[in-house]
């Protein structure tokens, strides 16, 4: 396996693609559908002796563009399979119920958090600009969790590690090494709640798969995004104690504030927000609201989000300790 760092610096920038080479030349990941993007990705892989025609499988670990982007467009010049998991299998292949679905939860959300129209139109137009940097639909084999896909010499084996998005998947290798798209990221925490508007309990979801990621203590994490990461189980724990801090913080707010919503919240935590971000920040806000009213610390009437009678005190609890 050959990692290739990209050089592309739009969202969170600097994506990796994994090559596997021998009997099936197969592709984890392909970046964003950009001029710029695709000719690094193709001198990269032309260094390695590969041509985009020799292809025979593009493994997607999410439906992103950062991360699919050129997978339709690779599948025309090689006629590679293209695997992702089921749960984003639709949003790859452009179906129109899965997008719609996808809109209608993103749409239905920012409303339900406060975020103010205009924030909202420029979320928008925002989306709208980087279409064209999604790629052309492909046609998908959706895979499952469990499942093992032959690549080069090597033998893969997918982990359903839905939280970042409702498909989200790692690749396990033979070695004990495993690719984590962005499940499991270097230097700062993936999104959840906005990343994918379609995820139920967003962060409760994603805390099942940092304390998984500690207790099979993978030997080496080759993420979607910047370096490897030498203790996979360090820097999950790491993320699990970011989200305890950010949970008691959230607790916080919401004693200064009185009852609120998401977007209130998310300006406390974040301040102004531009870009991609106008979803990302009261999502993640909204995905930690949330799993602390399942976790019975926070009430949410009318008026929006309230801590109930002794939540600081408890705050800490609604993130497992590993």
């Amino acid at each position: 396996m050959e990692r290739i760092s990209l050089g592309n610096t739009e969202f969170e920038g600097r994506n990796n693609a994994y090559l596997f080479t021998g009997d099936r030349t197969a592709l984890v990941d392909t970046g964003l559908s950009t001029p710029a993007v695709r000719e690094d990705l193709e001198a990269e892989l032309a260094s390695r002796g590969v041509d985009v025609t020799d292809l025979d499988l593009i493994l997607l670990t999410h439906w992103h563009h950062d991360h699919a982007g050129l997978a339709a467009a690779f599948q025309r010049e090689s006629d590679a399979t293209v695997r992702v998991h089921a749960d984003d299998a639709g949003l790859v292949s452009g179906d129109e119920g899965e997008v719609a679905r996808l809109e209608d939860a993103r749409d239905r959300l920012l409303e339900a958090w406060g975020t103010p129209k205009d924030q909202r139109d420029a979320l928008v137009a925002f989306l709208d600009a980087s279409e064209d940097k999604a790629g052309a639909p492909a046609t998908v084999d959706s895979l499952s969790d469990g499942e093992t896909v032959q690549v080069g010499d090597d033998t893969l084996r997918a982990v359903h590690a839905p939280g970042h998005t409702e498909g989200m998947t790692c690749y396990v290798r033979e070695d004990g090494t495993i690719l984590t798209g962005d499940a499991l990221l270097p230097s700062y925490t993936p999104n959840v709640g906005g990343s994918d508007p379609r995820v139920e309990d967003p962060l409760g979801t994603y805390l099942g798969v940092l304390v998984d990621l500690v207790e099979a203590g993978y030997d080496r994490a080759y993420p979607g995004h910047r370096d490897p990461i030498d203790d996979p189980a360090a820097r999950a724990r790491e993320i699990l104690d970011h989200h305890r801090d950010r949970a008691r913080r959230v607790i916080e707010i919401l004693g200064e504030r009185g009852t609120t919503d998401a977007w209130t919240v998310s300006s406390a935590l974040f301040g102004d927000l531009e870009g991609v971000h106008i979803i990302h920040g009261p999502g993640e806000s909204y995905a930690h609201l949330e799993h602390l009213r399942r976790e019975g610390l926070v009430e949410q009437t009318d008026e929006g989000y309230a801590a109930t009678v002794g939540a600081p005190a408890a705050a800490d609890d609604v993130v497992p300790t590993l």
